[in-house]
């Protein structure tokens, strides 16, 4: 389900001119910000310079032309130097498109989802990085974007411009000798499939049950086809095993797809790692982990872009088996504050007035947030010098707001921490008392399940 608020017009946000503002910016430096769309003659180049960035080889003819016929949902940018000897390749990249992003509650919001940033090592601190992503953000909130989203190598970039990890993501190391399986035993049935079945039922069931959880998005078919390893150009798709799980009814429920590294020092300890899983329903993930967990000739299984409450860790016998390490991984950022809090549910009702700060200038001001007892929030611009009597009264930046906007830290945390202030809190700076603004805050930003991404993009 999707926000009542208005929509965003997807093709209008890919073939959108380039921000004036940067454009103004990077041409004083003696650089050209242009479109480079897939079926335009720039697109090979600029995929060169994406993979060189991310420190991938260079593309074949093969691999471009698939790139090419799956990337006409997103916007390419480039930042090009007229005087490098290549000139035809850009020094800077970034991708972006508009997404469906899932808030508290299970609606979505059309979000800008960002992807491919790069700049050259020729041409670090000349601002192009800025003038790149303010430009998607402008250009992202001139269209309706309530928010924008990334998922980030480089963590510490990010927060300059309003960015914050909002779901983190959880790795597991499993011990399976250790581990014995002592979960549900559901009466379905788990089987072999091919990766070309699970490619057809992938995308249906992931829309079905992705308003599940917060920070999860609707996943461009072309990252199924490489997930998958059916596109035409997919690496060691051989390598690639899918499973589906059917209820006793015969339905198929789950799916996951796995990889194996044999141990040729012990044949009984290979190394399973899963890369994708999907479940409906909870018989459906008591399977699928079941399957894993019980393997034969396997001493390790390993899954990444897991949740950091996942219900395995109580489905097997010995907790200290599992090593789980958590780290930050779908980032946020607030354009449009009252679209984006008006279209998630909140915990807990009562009112919250926020001074919000944003060096950008999308977010800033004074909001006063009322929620009802069904968690549905309103937001409206707060003019009066005090807030009305029982609201909390907390001033914050726009990286803290994105922080708590999918329930993934808690306000009072981040109080804890010095990076949100209660007005009418003690007057002690490093009182160990409850403050009750906050905490009557952080119990309506509060979300009873963590949010996760289970994919990078």
């Amino acid at each position: 389900m999707t926000s009542e608020h208005a929509a965003v017009d997807p093709a209008g946000f890919r073939t959108a001119p380039v921000d004036d503002e940067s454009r103004t910016r990077l041409a004083g430096h003696g650089l050209e910000y242009r479109l480079t769309p897939p079926d335009g003659e720039d697109f090979a180049g600029w995929l060169q310079v994406v993979a060189r960035g991310f420190l991938d080889g260079e593309r074949t003819d093969e691999q471009i032309a698939a790139s090419r016929e799956r990337s006409g949902y997103r916007r390419g940018t480039g930042v090009y130097d007229p005087a490098a000897p290549m000139a035809g390749a850009p020094v800077a990249t970034v991708a972006s498109w508009i997404g469906q992003l899932t808030v508290p509650g299970g609606r979505s919001i059309p979000s800008c989802a960002i992807s491919a940033v790069t700049v050259a090592p020729t041409h670090r601190r000349r601002g192009i990085a800025r003038a790149l992503l303010e430009g998607e953000l402008r250009v992202a909130a001139a269209a309706g974007a309530p928010a924008a989203m990334l998922t980030v190598s480089e963590s510490p970039l990010y927060g300059r411009y309003g960015f914050a990890p909002a779901a983190a993501r959880a790795s597991w190391r499993i011990d399976v000798k250790r581990a014995s399986w002592i979960g549900p035993i559901p009466s379905g049935r788990v089987d072999f499939i091919p990766r070309e079945r699970l490619r057809e039922l992938v995308e249906a069931m992931h829309d079905n049950v992705r308003s599940r959880d917060a920070g999860e998005i609707d996943v461009p078919a072309g990252h199924w086809d490489s997930f998958t390893g059916t596109r035409p150009d997919a690496k060691d798709a051989d390598k690639v095993r899918a499973i589906q799980y059917a209820d006793a009814a015969g339905e198929v429920r789950g799916l996951a797809l796995y990889t194996v590294r044999e141990n040729h020092d012990d044949f009984t300890k290979a190394t399973v790692t899963v890369s994708y899983l999907l479940a409906e329903t909870d018989d459906a993930y008591a399977a699928l982990w079941r399957f894993f967990v019980e393997l034969d000739l396997v001493g390790e299984v390993q899954a990444h872009e897991l949740a950091v409450d996942e219900p395995l860790l109580w489905m097997i016998s010995d907790q200290r088996a599992a090593v789980v390490t958590t780290t930050d991984h779908q980032y946020v950022r607030i354009l449009d504050l009252p679209a984006a809090l008006e279209a998630r549910t909140f915990g807990a009702p009562g009112a919250v007035a926020l001074e919000v700060h944003d060096p950008l200038g999308f977010a800033a001001g004074r909001w006063l947030l009322e929620v009802d007892a069904q968690g549905r929030g309103v937001v409206a611009p707060w003019r009066a010098d005090e807030p009305p009597a029982g609201a909390a009264h907390l001033v914050l930046g726009i990286e803290e707001l994105s922080a708590v906007y999918l329930g993934g830290v808690s306000l009072a945390t981040l109080a804890a921490a010095g990076r949100v202030r209660d007005v009418n809190g003690p007057d002690a700076p490093h009182s160990s008392a409850i403050d009750p603004g906050v905490a009557a805050a952080a119990r309506i930003f509060g979300w009873h399940r963590a949010p996760r991404l289970s994919i990078w993009y």
